[in-house]
């Protein structure tokens, strides 16, 4: 049975129908298609369109056909299109021709938005969960290395001496706006399109509030010709999954490079580690570089919906069909990702020894400017000297603090005995206390600041 075909004298080609169908990927929105229709038929019940009598009949009927959904006895037809049109057929085929009269004042057009929409809201509750979760990984490892000093990179070259807990804490941040930019995009979801017809309305008296409330919504479409087309909710998504997949694979970068024998800092455990066929001595990071490769899949995704959404001209279009998989592929993407990528974080080993090793007194330079700066210096004169100091080293084949203090007068008169106060990686890190800084005062304040977040 489909849900039209009246005034066509042929049934649908078969090559047409395995393209048209959608089936095969909307049918897990079963829930939310069934959700809706429980919903709706009250409301048309009190809008005098039904009696209540058939409604509590077609609610009746709509919960069997979940039950079946949910344990799996459901039978699907060759006849079925979509998910609408199998929960259709099934509930008329309990409650008879009854079921025929769920439809009246609704189309395929807000049905799929109102079920969409729903599916949508839940999967930001369950990827918000699995980022909190990996958060949480991040907290748990950064506090246990407060204070453990290792080199920080710009351009990935040497920059200057941080902590491990204040690299690790830069990704909590990421995760953070991206956990706001879901809750940003759940309060654009989560506005009710169902009463908006095909386009133009309904002309039934159907409290379209009540109902909303009723499939916990907080507000209404006010257009019903935008309500059916509009997009924006599944492209928001799909913008806020793919920078989400950004900031795994930035992290993810670091691992791989982090782990790799030349440097040494970190080393995944075995059950998130593999190896090579050929290769016995190979332990590869491959988490992380699938890590690393979903991301620009999740992009994909992204600008493929934003292209087929440029072109549209106003009110339902079938290309819109191409939401879905799209959207249900990126949230089943980092579903089986985010698991992942918290255990890596959960498990991993960081070697403080390889860490303190790669400290080069080069990562000090600034400190070194800083030193000249608090003796009167304007910051680009010190910048300068301590230039000329540091290409002295390069030329010496020599760290800065062995240059003997005469030959660094002869570079500035404001170098004293004290200099070699400026040598110590504990200290450089320790003066950055201000909020936001590597210093382990400031990187402790970040973290209860983020157990703070981990419970809202």
């Amino acid at each position: 049975m489909t849900l039209w075909g009246g005034r066509f004298s042929q049934p649908t080609d078969e090559d047409l129908r395995a393209l048209n169908d959608s089936l095969p990927f909307d049918k897990r929105m079963y829930a939310q298609d069934i959700r809706g229709s429980m919903a709706y038929a009250q409301a048309i019940a009190e809008a005098g369109v039904i009696t209540q009598e058939e409604a509590e009949t077609l609610i009746k009927g709509l919960e069997q056909v979940l039950n079946e959904f949910d344990n799996g006895t459901f039978v699907f037809t060759d006849s079925d299109e979509d998910i609408h049109t199998a929960v259709e057929r099934r509930l008329t085929e309990i409650v008879g021709d009854v079921g025929g009269k769920l439809h009246t004042g609704r189309s395929r057009n807000d049905q799929v938005a109102t079920d969409f929409r729903l599916w949508v809201r839940d999967a930001i509750h369950d990827i918000e969960k699995l980022i909190v979760q990996t958060q949480a990984a991040l907290v748990e490892q950064a506090e246990a290395h407060i204070a453990t000093l290792m080199p920080g990179y710009t351009h990935l070259q040497p920059a200057q001496p941080i902590t491990v807990g204040h690299w690790l804490m830069s990704f909590f941040w990421m995760l953070m706006r991206d956990r706001e930019r879901l809750q940003g995009a759940l309060q654009r979801t989560n506005i009710s399109p169902l009463g908006s017809g095909a386009l133009a309305g309904t002309p039934y008296a159907i409290n379209r509030v009540k109902l909303a409330e009723a499939m916990g919504f907080d507000s209404i479409s006010m257009n019903s010709l935008d309500a059916v087309s509009d997009r924006d909710f599944v492209a928001e998504m799909l913008f806020t999954l793919a920078l989400l997949g950004v900031h795994l694979s930035r992290f993810a970068e670091d691992i791989i490079l982090y782990s790799n024998p030349l440097f040494g800092f970190v080393a995944l455990d075995d059950r998130y580690s593999t190896g090579s066929s050929l290769m016995p001595q190979k332990r590869n990071a491959d988490p992380m570089e699938l890590a690393r490769g979903k991301a620009g899949r999740l992009i994909g995704h992204l600008t493929g919906l934003l292209t087929t959404l440029k072109g549209l001209p106003s009110g339902y279009n079938k290309d819109l069909q191409e939401d879905k998989e799209a959207l249900f592929d990126a949230v089943d993407t980092l579903q089986k990702l985010l698991p992942v990528v918290t255990a890596v974080i959960h498990t991993l080993r960081i070697n403080k020894e390889r860490m303190l090793a790669a400290l080069d007194e080069e990562l000090l330079a600034t400190d070194l400017a800083d030193y000249l700066v608090k003796k009167g210096l304007p910051f680009r004169q010190a910048h300068h000297v301590v230039g000329e100091v540091v290409r002295v080293a390069e030329a010496e084949q020599c760290k800065l603090s062995e240059i003997p203090l005469p030959r660094l007068k002869r570079i500035s008169e404001l170098f004293t005995d004290d200099v070699v106060e400026v040598f110590d990686f504990e200290a450089a890190v320790t003066r950055r206390e201000a909020l936001g800084g590597t210093a382990p005062s400031s990187v402790a304040t970040q973290i209860t600041q983020a157990k703070g977040l981990l419970n809202t």
